[in-house]
């Protein structure tokens, strides 16, 4: 007879460094993403060239988050914790101290994204496996509840951080809290299992980086190139090649995982968890989910900025009610899930959804005031709450435990490409409404972090024409 082997008595504390570690990954783009037209004033430089801050993190993380969960589950969660930690604490250093775009594309878009890769997977991979039955419930409420705060107070910190001190504190914070984190795993978290004979697939690894970068890149990069017909003044856009390149190369990708694992060998992802209903189906409702949230959060700040005249903080505060909304969602999630379970939470939280974005779609106008939006966005953040601090739950709850942090990791890379995807969409949807609004997007679409929130700033109108002019330049 197998046991369950015994609680671990510093889980509650492994929690809280587990929801510090998420909390500098969200806050590190929420908070970066409000500070760009400092960033281009204080560097001299373009918002074409800064986006590759933004774009590189998100590409680098995308790119490697399944390698990263793989590297989790075969040399310990723990370990690939605390190497993920004390790298994004380098890059954010790295950064912190930058005075040129190459030099913060190393520290936030390289270093920063090969440890968020490794650490966000690490995370998934400890809570699920350090928990157990209703507990395990309540924690993924807590740590959704803590991911939906960061993201929701990102912007706001962001723009008083930006307007009262300095932008760099963005990479400070972390710099400060990555070494904490990783002191705090070495003395509470309970210590990996022995290593086994395992090793990673290297060719899977490559396929799966090359198809993920390509669909995120074009995804992103595609209202700056153009989907069909290029842009700025190019002869070809590489975006539909690389679509097509790839859908294909994740295809073979799926298809030489199968044969691998059929013939024994250590596969990168074992296609055979898809057998599990709640892991192929969640996989499908996380990417949906997100598709449709990093949309309405790329849309509504650049819509109130620019009808409203608001700056980064007032687009931020409008905001808060959906971050709050969220943070009441997540707490109710958990203990609703105890009575009807995580299933029925996910639904419950879904339908909430389409129905504060229903509402939301109908009231937004130029005239709209923060009393109209209050209750919309705060049903909307109410589901939000309830759909994603369970769903993870709902993916992973089959996974055999030797997979879940590949398992993971492959959730966070269909959320990445999903609202790389959303932003994109809405994003060329914007850019077709007028020459206007084409030059604000065109700048302003960036690839979607870990971040619940991906908030494009811009300050008052004459600081918009001012900060863009070298890209109207570029593009007329």
């Amino acid at each position: 007879m197998i046991t369950e082997p015994a609680p671990d008595p510093k889980r509650w504390v492994t929690l809280v460094v587990l929801l510090l570690a998420m909390a500098i990954i969200v806050l590190d783009n929420t908070v970066l993403t409000v500070a760009v037209p400092t960033i281009l004033r204080d560097f001299h430089t373009t918002l074409s060239s800064l986006q590759w801050v933004l774009s590189g993190y998100s590409l680098v993380f995308a790119t490697l988050l399944i390698i990263g969960g793989r590297l989790g589950d075969l040399y310990g969660a723990r370990r690939m914790f605390i190497v993920g930690a004390a790298t994004f604490g380098v890059g954010s250093f790295i950064a912190s101290i930058s005075h040129s775009v190459p030099q913060m594309v190393v520290g936030e878009a390289i270093i920063e994204g090969i440890g968020a890769s490794l650490l966000m997977p690490a995370t998934v991979g400890i809570l699920s496996n350090t928990f157990r039955g209703p507990e395990r419930t309540m924690a993924f409420a807590t740590w959704g509840t803590a991911i939906g705060a960061a993201a929701a107070f990102g912007p706001v910190v962001g723009g008083y951080l930006t307007t009262y001190h300095s932008w760099r504190w963005a990479f400070r914070i972390n710099v400060i809290v990555a070494p904490l984190a990783v002191l705090a795993a070495l003395v509470f978290m309970r210590r990996d299992p022995a290593v086994g004979r395992a090793r990673l697939d290297l060719p899977g690894a490559c396929l799966v980086a090359v198809g993920t970068f390509s669909l995120v890149f074009a995804f992103s990069q595609a209202p700056t190139y153009g989907w069909w017909q290029p842009l700025g003044g190019r002869s070809i856009t590489p975006i539909p090649i690389l679509l097509v390149g790839g859908l294909a190369v994740l295809g073979i990708f799926l298809w030489y995982e199968r044969r691998r694992e059929a013939a024994k060998g250590d596969a990168l992802f074992a296609p055979s968890q898809l057998r599990h209903l709640a892991f192929r189906y969640g996989l499908g409702a996380s990417g949906t989910l997100s598709f449709g949230q990093f949309g309405f959060m790329f849309a509504v700040p650049i819509f109130l900025q620019r009808t409203r005249h608001l700056d980064a903080v007032g687009a931020g505060l409008w905001l808060l009610p959906f971050g709050v909304g969220i943070l009441v969602g997540a707490q109710v999630a958990g203990r609703m899930a105890q009575l009807v379970g995580s299933v029925r939470v996910v639904r419950v939280g879904i339908a909430v959804e389409a129905a504060g974005l229903f509402v939301v779609a109908v009231i937004l106008t130029d005239a709209v005031t923060f009393t109209q939006l209050l209750l919309s966005t705060s049903v909307f953040g109410i589901g939000v709450g309830l759909a994603n601090s369970q769903l993870t739950n709902v993916i992973l709850a089959d996974v055999d435990p030797d997979k879940v942090g590949v398992a993971g990791g492959a959730n966070s890379t269909v959320r990445q490409v999903s609202s790389a995807l959303g932003i994109a969409i809405v994003g060329a949807v914007l850019s077709t409404s007028s020459a206007r609004w084409a030059l604000v997007v065109s700048g302003a679409v960036v690839a979607a972090g870990v971040a619940m929130a991906m908030l494009i700033p811009h300050g008052k109108d004459d600081e918009v024409i001012e900060l863009y002019a070298p890209l109207e330049a570029e593009t007329v």
